[in-house]
């Protein structure tokens, strides 16, 4: 295994604006505490304002006792790390999803890797309340997954779309909703293209977009997997009485660059008439959890970053050079959308190594 018109509102995957605080007053983000890649990242918005959060991922030796369960808060008013009570299980997990929703934070999935270098896709929901510095278990996934990709919809709905399931040895073509009032489950319409993992997306207001992520070849030549460059639109219910479960499917055009595995993505409303949706980074190259690809030669980030504007539904090219001090990275779950710029916590940077930075690349209208 690899182991369209403005709908501002507020529910958005990791996604965040932080009231009175703009570019030229925030404080630097500080590195982690220490270096991690494929982490899950989230904003919880608690009664101590916004606060940034790392979940597990994998350390700099990339092998299976790297994994963590570690977790990290950071105060964005400060821009320092504070470490959280771990993520519980007996064992760290690499390719787990988070969302914030209701001073709460939702980690969904992920795998875990054993002595012998066997993957096994969890179900777990573990939910964090940060003001507590507590989690409890949230009813499992129906479907266990990991890279998966996730959004928020109405305040309430998770979708958690597509991703890798050890219980099927595949990619699912299941979108998974998580009723975070009755904490249950429901299936909705099926993603119509190639079940992917490792792909990248989110949600903002009635419309999901993901793009690309990996397939098994079953060609029987080549790399086990395969890079997709397919990128599918949905159009949720925009009405209240609308059915969650109904999501209309459209194929989009390529976006700019090439396929691309593990982008960070991440969703927000920084302009009164388009949200975006923007991804950054990732790896033409589909790779195991070391960064080797699995056609046996070294993964490379790419440093193009690009989004897709939900008011005119088409894609831009935000960024194709991500110079020092802020170079490309890959191997990511998510990125936070600030007024600062795009918020990218951890990675991997060129040669897979394993980062402690949090970078920030910033669209050139934003400079």
């Amino acid at each position: 295994m690899k182991s369209a018109s403005a709908k501002l509102l507020p529910a958005l995957f990791c996604f965040f604006l932080l009231p009175g605080l703009h570019a030229t007053d925030e404080p630097d983000l500080s590195p982690l505490p220490a270096p991690v890649s494929n982490n899950a990242v989230a904003i919880s918005h608690d009664e101590g304002g916004p606060k940034i959060f790392s979940f597990m991922g994998i350390g700099p030796k990339k092998t299976w006792d790297a994994i963590s369960t570690s977790a990290y808060e950071m105060d964005p008013a400060t821009g320092k790390w504070t470490e959280k009570r771990p993520v519980p299980g007996p064992a760290g997990r690499l390719a787990a999803s988070a969302v914030a929703l209701h001073d709460q934070v939702f980690i969904f999935g992920g795998y875990v890797v054993d002595s012998q270098g066997a993957e096994t896709t969890v179900s777990d929901l573990n939910v964090f309340v940060p003001v507590e510095n507590r989690y409890y278990r949230g009813q499992d996934m129906p479907v266990p997954v990991d890279d998966a990709v996730v959004g928020v919809y109405r305040d309430r709905y998770i979708y958690v779309i597509g991703g890798w399931s050890t219980a099927k040895n595949d990619a699912v073509r299941n979108v998974q909703i998580y009723d975070t009032d009755k904490d249950t489950w429901m299936q909705a319409t099926p993603i119509p293209g190639t079940p992917v993992f490792g792909h990248a997306g989110a949600i903002i207001g009635s419309t999901i977009v993901y793009v690309d992520g990996a397939y098994k070849n079953r060609g029987g030549i080549g790399p086990k997997y395969l890079p997709s460059s397919e990128c599918w639109v949905g159009d949720l219910p925009n009405t209240k009485k609308g059915d969650v479960t109904k999501i209309r499917w459209t194929r989009l055009p390529a976006h700019p660059g090439n396929a691309r595995y593990r982008i960070a993505a991440g969703a927000g409303p920084v302009e009164k008439r388009a949200g975006r949706i923007y991804f950054s980074g990732g790896s033409d190259n589909p790779y195991n959890f070391d960064g080797i690809g699995y056609n046996g030669k070294p993964a490379e980030p790419s440093p193009v970053t690009f989004a897709f504007n939900d008011y005119t539904g088409d894609w831009e090219t935000v960024s194709d050079d991500n110079p020092e001090p802020a170079p490309p990275t890959m191997d990511h779950r998510g990125l936070l959308v600030t007024h600062h710029g795009l918020v990218i916590v951890g990675g991997m940077e060129k040669g897979q190594q394993v980062t402690t930075r949090v970078t920030v690349v910033k669209p050139d209208r934003w400079k």
